[in-house]
C-alpha cells in the first residue's frame, strides 16, 4: 500500500510541475508584438505630425516615426472594429495626432473618434487609421492588400482614399510576399 502512495504522490507531483512549466511556456508578455492591445501604439508612440512618404504602393499618409498608415475595410465612419489581438498587430494611431495636424502635402481631413476602451484614435475622412507590426522600417507597406484579423487593409493616400492596389514585384517588393526582414 505504501508502494501505491508513494507512486501516486510522486506521479501527482511530476504532473504537477508539467503542468506549471506549460503554463509558464504559453504565458503572455513576451511576444513579439507585446502583451496587451494597448502597449504597441503607447509604447513606440512619437509626437509629431502627419505627413507623406513614398513606399510600394505609392505615396502614402505616414505617422511621426514614418510608420505607414492603414484603414480596416470593415470599418465604417467614425467606428473601430479592430480590437482585441486585431489592435495588437494593427495599432491604433493615437488621436492626439489629429491636434498637432499634418504637413502641407495631407489633404486629408485629419480627426479621431473614442474607442470602446476608452482611448482616442486618429482618423482620416472619418475612418480610423493603424500602423501595422509586420512594418519594421519606414517606407514599407507589408500590410497593403492583406486580408488578416476579419478584412482588408488598405493604405491611405494623401487624400485619405484607400489606396486599393497591391503592389507589384516590380516595385521594388519581395515576389514571396514576405516583404521587409
Amino acid at each position: 500500500m505504501r508502494t501505491s502512495t508513494a507512486a501516486r504522490c510522486t506521479a501527482l507531483t511530476a504532473l504537477g510541475g508539467a503542468s506549471l512549466l506549460l503554463l509558464a511556456a504559453c504565458g503572455g508578455g513576451g511576444s513579439t508584438y507585446g502583451g496587451s492591445s494597448s502597449r504597441p501604439s503607447q509604447a513606440v508612440h512619437t509626437s509629431g505630425k502627419i505627413t507623406v512618404a513614398k513606399t510600394s504602393a505609392g505615396r502614402v499618409l505616414v505617422d511621426p516615426r514614418g510608420r505607414t498608415l492603414y484603414v480596416f475595410a470593415p470599418d465604417p465612419r467614425g467606428h473601430s472594429t479592430c480590437t482585441g489581438s486585431c489592435a495588437t498587430y494593427w495599432p491604433p494611431v493615437p488621436g492626439t495626432d489629429a491636434k498637432r495636424g499634418a504637413t502641407a502635402a495631407v489633404s486629408a481631413t485629419l480627426g479621431s473618434i473614442k474607442r470602446a476602451d476608452g482611448s482616442s484614435q486618429l482618423t482620416a475622412n472619418g475612418y480610423p487609421v493603424y500602423t501595422y507590426v509586420g512594418d519594421h522600417a519606414r517606407g514599407q507597406a507589408n500590410g497593403q492588400g492583406t486580408n488578416l484579423s476579419g478584412g482588408q487593409w488598405w493604405v491611405v493616400s494623401p487624400s485619405g482614399a484607400r489606396v486599393t492596389k497591391t503592389p507589384s514585384p516590380s516595385a521594388g517588393t519581395s515576389s514571396s510576399g514576405g516583404g521587409g526582414y
